[in-house]
């Protein structure tokens, strides 16, 4: 490449521009009174504007990316940062730039909103960068060229040193849009900014960050190309709120996030390769999988039955027959394999929508002495809370969500002016018949529960959903009450319990406090729940070696 000259690049309108000036810009003091910008002087915590060159966020990013603070844009999301160079380098109806196919849809939009022409390259086989096509395509009026590495949709990186070599080679801006860099294994190109002085490294907080709601974008360049962009942008283009926020999720690590996002990637990729629908899982370096199926539309459409929400990218060039698939939590990864499992067959349109991996279920109970509603949800993530009437029963009944992970709302009117019987003997038999229903078709379900220690108390509940009842307790009280209830209908809410949820439910329990002696019992309870509950989605049969439960 001839010597790199920046400014011929620079549209001449831009360079002659004189960017907005504030105040408070020219002002290099320590705080004082400001009385410049016809702001409300009564102090609210977003009176006065943001800071125009986002000074406080730019040094968290300088120490989280060990990248200069005068190297750094902050945008309003990743398309101000794609806006701006567009605006800055391209004349409209006159010059073009250069992208590949396919790839991330806001550069063609970008584009088009300032009169620019787009060559599209498409990618070769394999998704590989089509390295000679883009410099074949490259003219005299080709500004730039936008690189999406991890890209999107196809989730795979591209060789750095081709990048790099194409920015050796090209005598304009190179624009590698890093997007999901976070969680490729190798590290991105921003440590080349100051060797390639036209590349333009994008970045984003909306991702691994989690601030996908905030829009905070980065361009990581040299300081001219820095300069000429906060220049053109608007002055106050992250707000007061944006940026509290910001800071406070800057502090606060995402290794862990990364890691399981990337351990779920791996798990979802080998489970959906070995479905019968499934063609090809393509390898990612994203927090997404390109997965090819043998009817795109119909799987999609099938998905959005269930609630299940996934990109649907068979009409884009290069990905017939792809649906791109965001990589969730284990819950919701779980309940999108399930569906598609089901995919097919008779059972698909069985699948409960409610609730991660459709593990939910409401059940009304109304008689003579009691009016029950159990919401019942055994993957957990809501809110939990127990109101029978009975002051300890509620108690000891929020200690199964607390310990089994599960969330559990109950409600109870009985008719307590009789006495305590009605009230825990329905509340049993609905719990139970709404952990029966949740269960569904028990496919990967571990079955099997639990020993817990409390305080001088021993509590071991031995629990097996194999759809027979059997009751076996052996829990002995030494008082006739614990708070409000009467010791000896523990047993019969339990026994209860057992019949109505179809297992075996074995209890025993020795101590010499009865209230650690009854929360012992039913925290155990809850761990045993728990364990035999817990399923892996990725061995999805039967515990069962008789095939049925």
């Amino acid at each position: 490449m001839e010597s790199f000259d920046l400014e011929r690049l620079v549209r001449p309108n831009i360079a002659a521009l004189a960017p907005y000036s504030t105040a408070r810009d020219e002002y290099k003091g320590t705080p004082g009174i400001f009385l410049d910008a016809n702001e409300s002087p009564y102090d609210n915590g977003c009176n006065r504007y943001p800071d125009p060159a986002q000074k406080e966020l730019k040094e968290a990013l300088h120490r989280i990316k060990r990248i200069p603070a005068g190297n750094i844009f902050i945008g309003n999301g990743s398309d101000e940062a794609i806006d701006l160079i567009f605006r800055i380098f391209c004349t409209p109806g006159k010059d073009n730039v250069i992208t590949i196919s396919p790839s991330y849809g806001m550069y063609r939009v970008a584009a088009a909103t300032n009169d620019i022409k787009v060559k599209e390259i498409m990618l070769g086989d394999g998704f590989r960068l089509p390295y000679n096509g883009i410099l074949d395509a490259v003219d005299k009026d080709t500004k730039a060229i936008f690189l999406c590495s991890p890209n999107n949709p196809t989730g795979n990186s591209f060789p750095m040193e081709e990048m790099l070599s194409l920015a050796g080679k090209f005598n304009g801006i190179v624009v590698i849009d890093e997007a999901y860099i976070d969680f490729a294994e190798g590290p991105g190109a921003s440590a080349f900014i100051n060797e390639y002085p036209n590349i333009i490294v994008l970045q984003t907080l909306s991702k691994a960050w989690g601030m996908a709601g905030l829009r905070i974008g980065m361009a990581f360049a040299q300081q001219r190309i820095i300069e000429l962009m906060s220049m053109v942008k608007y002055p106050y283009n992250i707000n007061v709120a944006t940026r509290r926020i910001a800071l406070s999720l800057l502090r606060k690590g995402i290794d862990a996030e990364i890691a399981q996002v990337k351990e779920e990637r791996e798990k979802m990729a080998g489970a959906l390769a070995c479905m019968d629908m499934v063609e090809e899982v393509f390898p990612s370096d994203a927090n997404f999988l390109l997965v090819k199926v043998n009817d795109a539309d119909a799987v999609y459409s099938y998905l959005i039955g269930k609630g299940i929400i996934v990109r649907n990218r068979n009409s884009v060039p290069g990905c017939s027959g792809c649906l791109r698939i965001s990589i969730g939590t284990p819950q919701e990864n779980g309940r999108l394999l399930e569906a598609l499992k089901l995919y097919g067959t008779p059972d698909a349109g069985t699948l409960e929508t409610a609730g991660p991996a459709g593990r939910s279920a409401r059940i009304s109970r109304k008689t003579k002495e009691t009016d029950i509603t159990v919401e019942i949800d055994l993957d957990g993530g809501k809110e939990s809370s127990m109101d029978t009437g009975l002051k300890f029963f509620d108690h000891m009944l929020q200690q199964i969500p607390h310990h089994s992970g599960i969330s559990l709302d109950i409600r109870c009117r009985g008719d307590l002016e009789v006495d305590e019987h009605h009230t825990m003997e329905d509340v049993a038999i609905a719990l139970g018949e709404a952990v029966w229903m949740a269960l569904g078709n028990k496919r990967g379900i571990e079955r099997y529960g639990f020993v817990l220690p409390m305080d001088e108390c021993r509590a071991m509940v031995l629990l097996d959903f194999g759809g027979r009842a059997d009751f076996v307790w052996d829990v002995p009280f030494t008082r006739e009450m614990v708070g409000d209830v009467p010791t000896e209908m523990f047993r019969h809410f339990f026994k209860s319990l057992c019949i109505a949820m179809k297992a075996n439910l074995h209890i025993e329990a020795k101590g010499e406090n009865n209230h650690h002696l009854i929360e012992g019992v039913f925290k155990a309870f809850a761990r045993a729940l728990k364990c035999a509950v817990r399923r892996d989605v990725f061995k999805y049969d039967l515990p069962s070696s008789k095939g049925t439960l």
